[in-house]
Formats: structure tokens, C-alpha cells, sequence
């Protein structure tokens, strides 16, 4: 038997638990605190010195603990984030929603295709809220991209390119090592749960992005967010056929999965939207100094570039006649193509009233607007309201599955296909 459904009043607090509480579970922490009426009760760590952190920052009296059972069992919780490694994601969000807790979970929302939907069933089987943590669906700028897409301010999309390139060692998640780590400190054993046995290694603890037994490597933390914003913009379900390639060009340092890799997927036609092609590129030593994000969205009277911070709108003057190239057929044929060219484009002396501009504008939030702390607020209206947020289970496994057959693309070295309808990977 499911938790009672439980409706939070606007004026109480919501009581939250953090489930790892390293870079991204920290950073979570802090911007769900953020957003009035939210308090900590607990945090979850598989490292003692993450669970003495969070008593120097938080105060003694936040519960801790390396189980998260033992969080999901207290009734004085509402609501967890869980920012675990990805192997974790789908196992403790679907116990947390058996537990009646609703659920922020950071991207990828699984670790593999396979179990997508026993997240969506359990989404829907218990009612609670679930959100992935993909602040690109909630930011300003791909909503107001949105927009401009369904306008037609661009025309016909034809074509998108995203890339996200990143210069830095931690930007390439080459993470600090705690040097008191060792099997004392460290539960090895809850952090392998599913993932293939073996021993006490601590860089697979603190840089598990860089291992496929724990993580998905480029796609699953970059694609992935790239995914969600595009989907959001565009309204599309999803690809139907991917192909990746990529390398280990610079990163030598035991990783198993690629630091430069690039992607091609089909989207097709779908209702009201046309077919596209999207190129996505994610580059971890490119020669320059500090990280490049964007998209450009390409259509047929116009380009849009878009970072978090901005989007800007380039219009291009349509042609007013198409022109002609006539010079290799036979004189005859020139003056016959030319006079029925001329009754259908009469030739306009230039004026200076004639000259077309391009236009170019550019759009970007207030000042003070943060997109990742706009993401929690979402979520905890949707723990109050009860009403289910827009990047929900459904909305982030068609991200994080066409992410994941980029991955397969790369590895296994073939086209991949996506049913976006039944949500099934080959």
C-alpha cells in the first residue's frame, strides 16, 4: 500500500533530504534552500567527511547517514534530491516515491534505456512529483525560444547545432580527492550496489563520471542538458535515429568513456513540427581558455544563438528574385529564359528606399535571474500545488534515452534508433 497523498499548504515548510551530497548535491542543497519555506532534515553520504560538511554548514541537528533507507523512512520528510551517481538514480527515486516522497532528481533521470520505464510507472502509480534537474527547461531564455520558435520567427527549422565544450580539468570531472578516503571512511559497498565488483579504489568514487559502471559518461551529463533544452524549444518528442562518434583524445588518466564526442540525430516530422537535423558536440580540451555553450537554431528566414544568459535573433531578407545562371546554354534559349524571367521579375531600378536591412535582436532575463535556483522554485510549487512539473519522468527520458543511444552508437559503432512514442531504444 502506497503513503497517503499528502498536500503541503502554501505556508508550511517543506522538509527536504539531500541523497549525495557531493558537487551537484551540494549545489542542489543550496539552491532549494533558497526558495522560501524549504528546510533540511537530512543528507545521505557514502563519505563521512560529506556528512561532518554538512553539519558544519547546516548545524548539528541535520540528521545524517550513509543508508538512504534510513531517510526514506522518516516521516518528517517531504520531499529528496538525489544527486548520486547516475547506476543510482532509477532505484532510489522509484523507493522514494514507494516511500511517499517526492522526488528532484539530477540528469541523467537513468543509467540505462532499460529503466526508464519503471521510473515513468512509478511516476504514475503513486502520484508523487517528480522533476529531473535540467534547469535548461525552466530557464527564460528557452522558453522565450520557444516562443519565437512556434511564431515562426525564423521561419521553417531546418537544422540545429549545440554544442558544449568545456577547457578545464573540472570541467573533464578530474575532481579532488579526499585524502582521508579509505574503507573506513567510505562505504565502497553501498557506492558499487549493482555496478561490477571490485576494490577499494577511491578515484572511481570521486571522478565516476570518467567510468561506465557508474556514470554515462559526455552524453548523460552534457547531451543530456543539451537535449533539454532543445526539446524544449522545438516541443519535440525526440529523435528516431542517432549516430555518434568521438575519441579519447586528451584525458588519459583511466577514464573508459570518450572526452571529445559529437552526435547526429534525425528528428522527424511530428504535428505541428517539421523534421530537423541536430549536431550536438562536446569537446573537453579545445585550446580555449573558458567554456563555450550555445545553440543556433536554423531556419529558413532566420538564425537564432542562444547561451543560458541570452538569445539573439538574426532575420535574413528574403530573396526578392531568385537570379538566374544561364551562361552555358545556347543564345537563343538565354533571350527566350530571359524574357519569361523578366514578365515574372520585372527589373526595379535600385533606390536607396530598396536596400533591405537584416535585423538582429537580442533578448536576455533580468538582472539577478539564476535558472538553476528558477528550477528548485518550480519544484517545490509543483510539492505544493500538487500539480505535475513540466520536466517530469516522462519529459526526462526523452532526453536522457536518445543521450544514451549516443552512447551505445559510440561504443558499439552503429546507427541507433529511438521509438519516441514507446520510449524503446535499438
Amino acid at each position: 500500500m502506497q503513503p497517503p497523498l499528502q498536500k503541503i499548504a502554501a505556508n508550511d515548510r517543506i522538509r527536504i533530504a539531500t541523497i549525495g551530497h557531493g558537487g551537484m548535491g551540494s549545489g542542489d542543497t543550496r539552491y532549494a534552500l533558497s526558495v522560501p519555506g524549504v528546510e533540511l532534515a537530512a543528507v545521505c553520504d557514502i563519505y563521512d567527511g560529506r556528512l561532518t560538511r554538512v553539519k558544519e554548514l547546516y548545524g548539528s541537528q541535520i540528521f545524517t547517514t550513509r543508508d538512504y533507507r534510513e531517510v526514506l523512512a522518516r516521516k518528517d520528510i517531504d520531499a529528496v534530491i538525489i544527486a548520486t551517481p547516475d547506476h543510482w538514480h532509477s532505484t532510489i527515486s522509484i523507493d522514494a516515491m514507494q516511500a511517499g516522497k517526492d522526488v528532484y532528481c539530477e540528469k541523467p533521470m537513468v543509467h540505462a534505456i532499460s529503466e526508464g520505464k519503471a521510473v515513468i510507472d512509478a511516476q504514475e502509480r503513486t502520484g508523487r512529483m517528480f522533476q529531473v534537474g535540467s534547469q535548461y527547461v525552466t530557464s527564460l531564455v528557452y522558453r522565450k525560444a520557444n516562443q519565437l520558435v512556434s511564431e515562426g520567427a525564423i521561419g521553417t527549422l531546418n537544422m540545429v547545432e549545440a554544442w558544449l565544450d568545456r577547457n578545464t580539468a573540472i570541467g573533464a570531472w578530474e575532481y579532488s580527492i579526499p585524502p582521508d578516503a579509505t574503507p573506513a571512511t567510505v562505504d565502497w559497498d553501498r557506492f558499487i550496489g549493482s555496478a561490477p565488483k571490485r576494490p577499494f579504489e577511491p578515484v572511481r568514487l570521486f571522478r565516476w563520471r570518467n567510468y561506465q559502471d557508474y556514470g554515462t559518461g559526455v552524453a548523460g551529463d552534457l547531451f543530456v542538458h543539451l537535449l533539454s533544452g532543445l526539446h524544449t524549444v522545438t516541443g519535440s518528442m525526440g529523435p528516431e535515429r542517432i549516430i555518434s562518434t568521438g575519441g579519447l583524445r586528451y584525458w588519459k588518466d583511466g577514464r573508459d568513456v570518450p572526452d571529445v564526442m559529437l552526435a547526429m540525430l534525425d528528428y522527424p516530422k511530428q504535428q505541428a513540427h517539421p523534421e530537423f537535423s541536430l549536431m550536438l558536440r562536446v569537446n573537453f580540451k579545445s585550446g580555449v581558455a573558458q567554456e563555450q555553450f550555445g545553440f543556433r537554431f536554423i531556419g529558413s528566414e532566420g538564425v537564432m544563438d542562444t547561451s543560458m544568459s541570452s538569445l539573439t535573433l538574426h532575420k535574413t531578407p528574403q530573396e526578392i528574385e531568385p537570379g538566374y545562371t544561364i551562361t552555358t546554354f545556347p543564345k537563343a534559349v538565354q533571350e527566350t529564359f530571359l524574357r519569361e524571367y523578366r514578365s515574372k521579375y520585372p527589373a526595379v531600378p535600385p533606390t536607396a528606399d530598396g536596400i533591405r536591412p537584416e535585423s538582429s535582436q537580442t533578448f536576455a532575463p533580468p538582472p539577478g535571474y539564476d535558472a538553476h535556483r528558477e528550477h528548485h522554485r518550480v519544484f517545490y510549487e509543483a510539492v505544493r500545488s500538487r500539480k505535475r512539473p513540466f520536466e517530469d519522468a516522462v519529459f526526462g527520458f526523452r532526453a536522457a534515452g536518445p543521450a544514451l543511444l549516443s552512447n551505445t552508437s559510440y561504443f558499439e559503432k552503429r546507427i541507433c534508433r529511438w521509438d519516441r512514442e514507446q520510449l524503446v531504444g535499438v
